[in-house]
C-alpha cells in the first residue's frame, strides 16, 4: 500500500507541475444542466476562461459543435498558438446515458473518452463546462467557461465561478484566454 501512495503522490506531483488540476480525494458530485438540448448547444464557442491543461497551450480558443446523430456530437477545437501556428482537433461527444443528456464523453482519436458535463448554458450565451476523472486517492480536473461571443460578462463570469466553487473547484486557479481582435487575427482569416 505505500509503495502505491509514493507512486500516486509522485504522479501527482509530477502532473501538477505541468498544470493540471490534481487534488486529493474522490470527484465531487456536481448538478448539471436540467433537459439539456444537444441541438440548441451545436455551433460555435469562444472559451472564455479554462482551468490549465496539458493539452491546451494557445490562445483565441473556440469549440464548434455539429449534431452528428442523435446524443452524439461532433467536436472542432481550434487555438492560435504563440509561434502563429493554428492548432486544431476533431472529436465527438456522446451522451453516456440518455437520462442525463448533458453528460457527455468526449474523445479524440484514439484517446479514451472523458468527462464533458454541461454544468450550466443558456444555449444562446454561456455555457460552462466541467469534467473530472478519479485516479486512486486524488481527482483531476478540467473546467471550461464558454460564450458564444468573444467576451462575457463579469456578472456571468462570477455567477459561474458560483457554480463551481459550491462543487469545491477553486476558480483562482481559471486562467482568462485571449481573443483581442488583432491577436486572433490567423484565426479569423
Amino acid at each position: 500500500m505505500k509503495a502505491m501512495q509514493v507512486i500516486s503522490l509522485t504522479l501527482l506531483l509530477a502532473v501538477a507541475a505541468s498544470a493540471q488540476v490534481f487534488k486529493l480525494g474522490k470527484c465531487p458530485k456536481v448538478a448539471v444542466q436540467a433537459n439539456f438540448d444537444a441541438t440548441r448547444y451545436i455551433g460555435k464557442w469562444y472559451e472564455i476562461m479554462k482551468l490549465p491543461t496539458t493539452f491546451q497551450k494557445g490562445e483565441c480558443g473556440t469549440a464548434t459543435y455539429s449534431l452528428k446523430s442523435p446524443g452524439v456530437l461532433g467536436v472542432f477545437n481550434r487555438e492560435l498558438l504563440k509561434d502563429g501556428t493554428i492548432n486544431s482537433i476533431v472529436g465527438q461527444a456522446k451522451v453516456k446515458d440518455p437520462a442525463e443528456p448533458a453528460k457527455l464523453e468526449v474523445s479524440f482519436f484514439n484517446t479514451p473518452p472523458g468527462p464533458y458535463w454541461v454544468l450550466s448554458t443558456d444555449y444562446e450565451g454561456h455555457s460552462l463546462v466541467y469534467g473530472c476523472t478519479d485516479f486512486g486517492l486524488f481527482h483531476m480536473e478540467l473546467s471550461w467557461i464558454l460564450s458564444r461571443e468573444p467576451t462575457l460578462s463579469k456578472d456571468t463570469i462570477e455567477e459561474l465561478h458560483s457554480i463551481l466553487s459550491s462543487a469545491e473547484v477553486n476558480v483562482q486557479k481559471m486562467v482568462p484566454t485571449n481573443h483581442d481582435e488583432t491577436y486572433c487575427r490567423p484565426m479569423n482569416q
